[in-house]
């Protein structure tokens, strides 16, 4: 290699370096104010130290339970408050039997399963459809919209723009909005789209696209799951479109159970920590 193509390749190796930084960045600052807000909450409530007490609170509690702490900060700052100091903080709950599921057996392994069964979504969604690229999104409960859990085949620019989607401009958020499934024939021409959010798509390789909603029983979206392919979609067939609303309805049953129990959970010892080390200093592991 010439002199003029290794210093364009040290600056092409430097300009992604410097982007995959500024996605890093990006990233922790779409979390750092829901864990900062969590933890003023906590540390209010338990009368702890500081907020570093709080964090490792939350991190006693995430690691137990396998229970990420981005979840649990939602949950603690969009549940309501413990009736009582003393009183477990959910009293009365139910805990219902876990919902089976026809396309994996990854929920049968533990109250960690959540990622496993995530993946196992996301892998049966392409394999209906026929593509190996596509992403699972789950509700944000304290902003709204939708966040990407789980993904493959796509890039870490796709990823980084549609790490969070509000409620329109894009076919997973009209899915989530109709409660029905979405598909994209063509990406570069569906009026679905902002321009910003095509030309990411677009970008990325996609074509076209397909998006399912997760939902419960009740018919509450509580995530996405959708396909991207590399060509116009030409439609899918009707056998595919009841085994995506099987899988859909599966999954968000699943996913609603896990929330009410293995979440919960989770929170309940939280809760039980904080009353026991009231007024402490604590640090994370």
């Amino acid at each position: 290699m010439s002199t003029t193509g290794q210093e364009a390749a040290a600056a092409d190796g430097e300009l992604e370096r410097l982007r995959a930084e500024v996605r890093e960045l990006r990233a922790r600052a779409r979390v750092r104010p829901l864990i900062s807000q969590a933890q003023g909450v906590l540390q209010e409530r338990y009368a702890l130290q500081d907020a570093e007490s709080a964090f490792a609170l939350m991190q006693r509690a995430s690691q137990r339970y396998n229970v990420k702490l981005r979840t649990l900060a939602e949950m603690v700052v969009t549940a309501p408050r413990p009736e009582a100091r003393d009183a477990p903080w959910f009293p009365g709950r139910v805990r219902g039997p876990e919902p089976d599921l026809t396309f994996t057996r990854a929920h049968r392994s533990g109250s960690g399963s959540r990622g496993a069964v995530l993946k196992a979504v996301l892998g049966s969604t392409l394999t209906v459809v026929g593509t190996d690229m596509g992403n699972v999104q789950l509700t944000d409960r304290a902003r709204g919209g939708l966040n990407i859990e789980e993904h493959t085949g796509l890039t870490a620019d796709f990823v980084d723009f549609f790490a969070h989607v509000g409620e329109d401009g894009t076919a997973c958020a009209q899915a989530a909005r109709d409660l029905a499934q979405v598909t994209v024939r063509d990406v570069e021409s569906d009026p679905v789209f902002t321009e910003p959010a095509r030309r990411a798509i677009l970008a990325a390789g996609s074509r076209g696209c397909h998006s399912v909603p997760l939902t419960t029983a009740s018919g509450l979206c509580v995530g996405m799951v959708s396909a991207h392919v590399d060509r116009p979609l030409s439609g899918l067939t009707a056998a595919q479109t009841k085994a995506l609303d099987t899988l859909g309805g599966e999954a968000g049953r699943w996913l609603a159970w896990h929330d009410r129990t293995v979440v919960l959970d989770a929170l309940e010892h939280l809760h039980a920590l904080g009353r026991a080390r009231r007024g402490a200093r604590l640090r994370r592991s």
